[in-house]
C-alpha cells in the first residue's frame, strides 16, 4: 500500500512536470530544452539551429552567437552542425537554490540581417544531495516528571534538491519511550518533534540513545543521521511558556539599527529561582539571523541590528527558546515569523546587449540597431518598469519584444548628410513611490553610402586664354564637390579622349581638375574650344555629373600688315591736277583682329613732295594743285607705312611710283591707248568724271552705313551674362566700341560635343581695351568680352556697307 502511495505521488508530480513544461512554452513563445544537472561536457541539449529553422551553413556568415547574461559558459553551440550542449558541470543548487523551476535563459543573435531569439533551458533535479542535519549530536534533557504525549522541537534535514528527490520522511531507532512525527502548523509548514510516548524513570534509565533517520524521496534514496541523546531529569515540573506559539511581525526592509521587533514575555508556575527566565535564540537559528537580529536574555526583547533587505530575505522564521533556572531547568519554545515588506530601494538596470554601428543611411525603416535588457530587484510595482527614448522627433524607437527586452529601430529614413550622428538617452523607470529611474546614453553614427552625385559649382565656365601661350600651361581649374566621405567622396576629373582633335589641345589632372592646354593656340587658326568636364566620385556604384568648359583664344598682335598685289608698279598721271586728286591706293591686311588688325597708314618721313595718304584708307591723293612746271616727267617713289595699333606696334612698308606727264605730250598721242595708273590713255578727258562718281558713291555708301549703324546701335540691348574667371561676361554694345576693323580670314571654333569647324567673314565689334583672359592658369581682369546668348563671341555676318565702300576702291 505504502508503494502504490509513493509511486500514485510520483506519476502526479511527473504529469504536473509536463502540464507546466508545456504551459512555460506556449507562454513564452521560444524554444525550451531541458537536461539534468550534473551531466558531462559535451552533454546534448538540442537541436538549436533546425528548431530555429536555420540552416547550418549560414551560422558563421550572419555572425551566430548565443548570449547569456548570468551564465555565460553553462551551454554552447558547435556551429558546424548546430547542436546546443553542455559546456561545463551545471550544479542546479548552486544555480538555483532552493526553486523548483531552474531555467537558464538564452539569447541567440544573428547579424545581416539582425534577429534575436530567446531559448530557454530547463535544468532537472537529479538526487544528488543526501539529507543532512545541521549537527551530528542533538542533547535533550526531559524532566522525569513530563507527562506522556509531550512534544520537544527537534531540527529537521535539509535537502538541497527540490521536488520528490527533497521530500523526506524520518523513522526512529528501536525505543518504547519515544516516537518522532511531523506537524503541519498554521503556516502549512512541517516541524519535526520528539514524542514521549511513555513516562520517564530516571532510575531506570536516566541516558537515552537514539538514532534519528532522514530519507528522502529519490531514486536511490538517500539517507542522513543524527544521534539523539535524551537526558532525563528531575524535579522542576513546570515549564516556561509562552502566551502563543507563533508571533508575526511585519515591518519595512532598510529599518535602522536597534528598532524592536517585538518584546517577549514567557511565563512559569514555579516560585523562586525555577521562576527566572532567560530568552534565547534556539540553536537551530541559523548564523545569518543572529547577525541581523539580537535578543535581550533577560526582557526578551528582539531588536534590529543588521541590515534588513527584502531582495535578500523576506520572511524569517526565528525559533525562540525560554529557560527557567530550576534544577533540572526546563524550557519553553515559540516561532517568531517577521514578514519584511518591500521599499523601492532598487534602481533599475539597464543593459545594451547589442549594438550594430554605423546604421547605413540607406537602411530601411524597423531595421533593429540595438538590443536592451531591463530588470529591477524589487517586486509588485516597485519592480515593474518601463522604457522611454530620449529626445523625441528622432528617427528612432523602442520596440518591447519580450518580457523585459527592448529592440532599438529605425522609425524612419536617415540622411548621413544631414545629420552624421545620433546620441540618444534610454530610460528605464520603474512604478514605485517615489519612482526610480536609470539611463544609458547610446552614439549612433550614421554610415555612408553612394547616395550623392559630384556636383559643380555653376553649369558652365567659360575662360579666356591668350594665344602663344606655352605647351603645358595651366589655364583653368574645374571643381565639383560631394557632400559623401571617404571614397564616395574621392573624386576624378576626365574629358572624353575619343573627341579628337580635341585630345590633342586640353587635358585635365584627373585628381586636381586642373585644365592644361597642350600646345600654343592660335587665334588665327582656333577661337573657342567648347567640350565637356566629367566628375566620377569613387563610390559603388559610382555617380557622376559633367560640366560645359568654353576655352575662348584671346588675340595677341603677332602678325604684322601685309601689302596686297604687287609694289613698284608704276604710275602715270597727267598734269594738271586738282587738289585731293586720289592718285593711288594701298591695300594691306593684317591676320590679327580687333585694335591689332585695325591699320593706318602714313607716309615715311623721307617722302616729299605734294602728296598725302588717307589715315585708314590707305588712299593717295595730292595736296594742292599739280600745274604743267611741276611735271618734268620724271618720277617720284612714294613710301608708305603701314601700322597696326596693336601692342606692340607692327608695321610693313610699300611704295608706289609716280611719273608726271604735262598735258602737251599728251596732245601728241596716236589715239592709241597706253596704262596710266591703271586706266586708259586719255586719262585727263575722264578723270574728274571718274572722280565725281567715285567720291559720290562713297560718299552715299559711308551715310548708309552710319545710318544703318545707328539703327543697330539702338536695337542693341544688354544680354545674361556669362560666367568667366571672378566675373560676369556681358554684351558690349556699339557705342562701347572705339572703331570697325574687317578681318578677312579664316575663323575656326573647335567644340567638343559636334566637333565642327567653320569659316566665316565677319565684321567685329571690338572694345578698346583686352578682355578678362587667363594667362599661366591665372584670370586676369580687363573688360568684358562681348558674347552673344550662348557664351560666343558676338558677331555681325554678312557683308557690310562699310565693306563695300571700301571695295569701291
Amino acid at each position: 500500500m505504502h508503494v502504490m502511495q509513493r509511486d500514485f505521488q510520483v506519476t502526479m508530480q511527473l504529469l504536473q512536470l509536463v502540464l507546466l513544461h508545456s504551459a512555460w512554452e506556449m507562454g513564452s513563445g521560444q524554444l525550451h530544452y531541458s537536461v539534468p544537472e550534473e551531466s558531462q561536457h559535451g552533454t546534448f541539449v538540442g537541436r538549436i539551429a533546425q528548431d530555429l529553422g536555420l540552416e547550418v551553413d549560414e551560422l558563421v556568415p550572419r555572425m551566430f552567437r548565443m548570449v547569456s547574461k548570468e551564465h555565460k559558459d553553462y551551454l554552447e553551440v558547435n556551429v558546424q552542425n548546430g547542436i546546443l550542449f553542455v559546456n561545463s558541470r551545471i550544479d542546479r543548487e548552486e544555480l538555483c537554490a532552493q526553486s523548483h523551476i531552474c531555467i537558464i535563459n538564452l539569447e541567440v543573435i544573428l547579424d545581416k540581417p539582425l534577429r534575436v531569439f530567446h531559448v530557454e533551458v530547463e535544468i532537472r533535479d537529479v538526487n544528488d544531495n543526501a539529507p543532512i542535519f545541521s549537527e551530528n549530536e542533538e542533547i535533550l534533557s526531559v524532566a522525569e516528571s513530563t507527562l506522556s504525549g509531550a512534544h520537544f522541537p527537534l531540527e529537521g534535514a535539509s535537502d538541497a534538491d527540490v521536488g520528490v528527490n527533497a521530500q523526506l520522511k524520518y523513522r526512529l531507532s528501536s525505543t518504547e519511550y519515544f516516537a518522532v512525527e511531523e506537524k503541519i502548523n498554521d503556516r502549512h509548514s512541517k516541524s519535526l518533534v520528539l514524542v514521549l510516548k511513555k513516562s520517564l524513570d530516571r532510575e531506570k534509565i536516566p541516558v537515552h540513545h537514539l538514532v534519528l533517520t532522514a530519507t528522502d524521496g529519490g531514486q536511490p534514496e538517500l539517507t542522513g543521521t543524527v544521534h539523539l541523546e535524551v537526558t532525563v531529569m528531575d524535579a522542576n515540573d513546570n515549564a516556561p511558556v509562552f502566551n502563543q506559539s507563533v508571533y508575526k511581525v511585519k515591518f519595512l526592509e532598510n529599518v535602522a539599527d536597534g528598532i524592536l521587533v517585538i518584546h517577549l514575555n514567557a511565563t512559569d508556575l514555579d516560585e523562586g529561582m525555577n521562576k527566572e527566565l532567560y530568552y534565547y535564540f534556539s540553536k537551530h537559528v541559523s548564523p545569518n539571523v543572529k547577525n541581523i537580529f539580537s535578543i535581550d536574555t533577560h526582557t526578551g526583547e528582539i531588536r534590529v541590528k543588521g541590515k534588513v533587505d527584502y531582495e535578500d530575505i523576506n520572511l524569517y522564521d526565528i525559533e525562540i527558546e525560554v529557560k527557567d533556572k530550576g534544577i533540572p531547568p526546563l524550557s519553553g519554545h515559540c516561532n517568531v515569523i517577521v514578514d519584511v515588506m518591500d521599499m523601492n530601494d532598487n534602481i533599475p538596470e539597464l543593459s545594451v546587449t547589442s549594438l550594430s554601428v554605423p546604421v547605413p543611411e540607406d537602411s530601411p525603416p524597423e531595421t533593429v540597431v540595438a538590443l536592451i535588457s531591463v530588470s529591477d530587484k524589487d517586486s509588485g510595482s516597485n519592480g515593474q518598469v518601463s522604457c522611454s527614448l530620449w529626445p523625441p522627433g528622432l528617427p528612432f524607437k523602442l520596440v518591447s519584444t519580450f518580457k523585459n527586452y527592448y529592440s532599438l529601430a529605425l522609425n524612419e529614413t536617415l540622411d548621413r548628410e544631414m545629420i552624421t550622428e545620433y546620441q540618444l538617452v534610454v530610460t528605464v523607470q520603474d512604478q514605485g513611490v517615489p519612482s526610480l529611474s536609470a539611463t544609458v546614453r547610446l552614439v549612433i553614427p550614421i554610415g555612408d553610402v553612394n547616395d550623392n552625385a559630384p556636383a559643380f559649382a555653376q553649369p558652365s565656365y567659360t575662360v579666356f586664354l591668350k594665344e602663344n601661350n606655352p605647351p603645358g600651361a595651366h589655364i583653368f581649374t574645374v571643381s565639383a564637390t560631394d557632400p559623401d566621405m571617404a571614397e564616395n567622396a574621392l573624386i576624378s576629373y576626365w574629358i572624353d579622349e575619343n573627341l579628337w582633335p580635341l585630345s590633342s589641345y586640353i587635358s585635365v589632372h584627373s585628381e586636381s581638375g586642373k585644365l592644361y592646354a597642350l600646345q600654343p593656340l592660335d587665334y588665327e587658326e582656333l577661337k573657342l574650344l567648347e567640350f565637356q568636364v566629367s566628375a566620377k566620385d569613387a563610390g559603388i556604384p559610382s555617380l557622376s555629373s559633367s560640366v560645359i568648359v568654353q576655352v575662348f583664344v584671346v588675340d595677341e598682335n603677332d602678325n604684322a600688315p601685309t601689302v596686297s598685289g604687287p609694289e613698284n608698279a608704276p604710275v602715270l598721271l597727267v598734269v594738271p591736277l586738282v587738289a585731293g586728286q586720289m592718285v593711288g591706293k594701298i591695300r594691306a591686311l593684317d591676320a590679327d583682329s580687333g585694335y591689332n588688325a585695325w591699320l593706318r597708314y602714313e607716309l615715311h618721313e623721307a617722302t616729299s613732295g605734294p602728296w598725302q595718304v588717307g589715315l585708314y584708307s590707305g588712299e593717295i591723293s595730292t595736296t594742292h594743285v599739280l600745274n604743267e612746271m611741276e611735271g618734268d616727267g620724271s618720277s617720284q617713289n612714294l613710301l608708305v607705312l603701314v601700322k597696326d595699333h596693336g601692342k606692340p606696334i607692327r608695321s610693313a612698308t610699300a611704295t608706289l611710283s609716280v611719273s608726271l606727264v604735262v598735258t602737251t605730250q599728251a596732245s601728241h598721242t596716236d589715239g592709241h591707248h597706253s596704262r596710266v595708273g591703271g586706266s586708259p590713255k586719255p586719262f585727263a578727258e575722264n578723270t574728274n568724271v571718274y572722280l565725281i562718281v567715285a567720291i559720290c558713291s562713297v560718299s552715299s555708301l559711308f551715310l548708309l552705313a552710319i545710318i544703318v549703324y545707328m539703327a543697330l546701335r539702338c536695337q542693341c540691348q544688354p544680354k545674361e551674362g556669362v560666367v568667366h574667371g571672378p566675373g560676369t561676361a556681358t554684351l558690349v554694345c556699339a557705342s562701347e566700341v572705339g572703331s570697325w576693323s574687317y578681318s578677312n580670314r579664316h575663323s575656326h571654333i573647335l567644340a567638343g560635343a559636334t566637333g565642327e569647324a567653320g569659316a566665316k567673314n565677319d565684321l567685329m565689334v571690338f572694345s578698346p581695351n583686352i578682355p578678362a583672359f587667363v594667362e599661366n592658369g591665372k584670370v586676369k581682369n580687363g573688360k568684358e568680352m562681348a558674347l552673344n546668348a550662348s557664351g560666343q563671341v558676338s558677331l555681325w555676318k554678312g557683308f557690310s556697307f562699310f565693306h563695300l565702300a571700301l571695295l569701291c576702291y
